[in-house]
This record gives structure tokens, sequence and C-alpha cells, in this order.
């Protein structure tokens, strides 16, 4: 059986916090094989940018990797020289970050901030990085591909934006392209134009995605397994039509409750009581233990264990668990 193409180990990074330092991450562990879609789902707030962000080592100061390991094609990331890791990003790991809006450049052209990340990486000159921009363009969508080479970024709507920046991640052929929260601000009609663009170039160039969201229409549509977060933590890991069919931890199921998408019309739909606690409030055991229906004693000191429900499968909650214990 071949390795897979990322794999991340019990990564934890931390900020500096008071009376010690706060994980916003905290023993995260999950593998993508070459093609697959892995989504990373979960509430504003649980640590899923951040986790993305510590596999491309852009974790922002003054936070840190304290602990883990990342593995990229067999390579150790952490281990990675600072020439090596950009060299990383390029060729092999490319993200889609969550605000176009905000990640372009507003005063330089759309096509020549491509050029730049292609020119970055590759030694070509202007002509054939600006003559594979344009076919980027073309790949990704965008209408007239070549007069919008030398427009700016507020000349163009939101999708067109998040085309550009499509454009951007795929110039130099990554293996895994990283797409964080990739549809939030668009409308609707838009939404779904960029998830299938993102699906048939998943497709088409067989490149593996992880797909940060808590957009459970947006993982339905995309994803192949799914990694359930919550207040950094990974507390369900399942095989997508597994977790729709039968979700296991309770977060995991009101989740699937409450997102409309996932209900019946004119259906009133459920909510989780409470919030995400912060980093620096979690508590001893459980972080769910105050807003879930099947808290034990246990829960309140206690953090669970993943455990195995089938093949493809783990779910950390001491209810879950205290069932397969008892058959």
């Amino acid at each position: 059986m071949s390795s897979p193409l990322l794999e991340v180990e019990v990564l934890s990074t931390v900020f500096p916090g008071v009376p010690r330092e706060v994980p916003v991450v905290d023993e995260v562990s999950f593998t993508i094989d070459e093609g697959e879609v892995l989504a990373l789902v979960g509430e504003s707030g649980c640590g899923k940018s951040m986790t993305a962000l510590s596999v491309m080592r852009l974790v922002p100061k003054p936070g840190r990797i304290d602990r883990g390991r990342i593995t990229m094609n067999g390579r150790d990331v952490r281990a990675l020289s600072i020439p090596e890791i950009r060299k990383l990003r390029g060729h092999e790991i490319s993200m889609i970050f969550q605000e176009p809006m905000t990640s372009l450049n507003p005063v330089v052209t759309v096509g020549k901030q491509v050029v730049e990340a292609i020119q970055l990486h590759e030694a070509v000159d202007f002509a054939t990085a600006r003559k594979r921009t344009i076919e980027l363009f073309e790949r990704v969508g965008i209408p007239d591909a070549a007069p919008r080479f030398d427009v700016y970024p507020h000349q163009l709507s939101g999708g067109l934006k998040q085309r550009v920046m499509i454009a951007m991640a795929l110039s130099t052929r990554p293996k895994l392209l990283i797409a964080d929260e990739p549809t939030t601000a668009l409308d609707v009609t838009i939404q779904a134009q960029i998830l299938e663009l993102l699906r048939d170039l998943q497709r088409d160039s067989g490149m593996s995605i992880l797909l940060i969201t808590h957009d459970l229409g947006v993982v339905n549509e995309l994803s192949d397994r799914v990694a359930v977060m919550y207040a950094g933590r990974i507390v369900e890991y399942a095989d997508r039509d597994e977790l729709y069919r039968s979700p296991a931890h309770p977060y995991s199921i009101g989740l699937l409750k409450s997102n409309p998408a996932l209900s019946a019309p004119g259906q009133a739909l459920p909510e989780i009581p409470g919030v995400v606690p912060p980093p620096n409030e979690w508590p001893a055991g459980c972080r769910f233990a105050n807003r879930c229906e099947r808290v034990l004693d246990v829960c309140r000191n206690e953090i669970p264990d993943a455990t195995q429900t089938q093949e493809n499968r783990t779910v950390s909650c001491h209810a879950v668990a205290a069932e397969v214990a008892g058959g």
C-alpha cells in the first residue's frame, strides 16, 4: 500500500498566553492520499485555518508549531530549510486563502500577480509566463481571459477574484491544493460555479485537496473523507457517505441536524446549545461536554482518545467508546 501524500501526526500549534501557552491546534492527525479530497469541517474559530497554515509553515508570529510531524510526499516539512519550504509551497502545495478581496495586491494587475507566482518558482521569461497565465484564466472559466490579464482586482467581481486566486494556486501544478473557505462571501450561484470548477479541476489533474469549510453542503459536494473539528481537536474522522448516513459524535450529529441544506423544507432546525469555548478557556476534559446531551462524569475530567468504530472511522467520545467496549 502506498504512503499518503500528506500525513499529519499529533500536530499542536500554540500561541502565548497567561499563565501558559494556549494550543489552538491540539494533537491533530489526518492523512490525504493522492487524488483525494479531505474536508476539515467545523465552526469558525475551531482551528481549521490554523491547521492549514501549520501544514504550510505559515503560522503567524508569535504563534509556533509546538510538536507533531508533517510529512509531504515523504519529506519532513518541519525539518526543511527556509529555501526548501518556499520551494515546497510552490511546487507541491498551494493554498487558496479565505478572502480573495484581501489576498490580491490592489495595485498590481491580476495577470502580473499570477506571472510573478510562476516566475518565482520557474525560470521562464515574461512572455511564456503570460501565455500560461492566460491559459490558466481560460481553464478556470474567466471570460475574455486575455483582456482581463491587464485589469486590477477592484475591476473584478468576487467570483472572478476567486477564480484568479484558483488560477494562481494552480500555476505551479501543485500535488496538493489547500482551499480555505473557497466560497465564503460569494452568492449561491457563484458558490455553485466555484465548487463545480474545483471538482472538475481535481478530476482532470488528479491533485489532492484539503478543503477547509464550515459548510456541510460544500463538504457533501466535494469531499471523499471528512475530519470534524471542534475546539482545536478532531472529534470524528470518517468517509463522507458514512458520516452523512450515521454521524457518531454528538457534535457531528448536531452539525448535520442544524444544517439547512440537509433538512426537509419547512422543518424547524435544532440548535446546538451554548458556544465554542475560546482556547484559553478550554476545559480539562472533553471540550464539547458543556454542550453535549450524552455527557458522562468522565467527560468533564478526561479528554477522550480516538476510538476506531469502523475500518476507516474514528470517534473521540467517551460515550461512543463505552458503547464499543460494551459490544
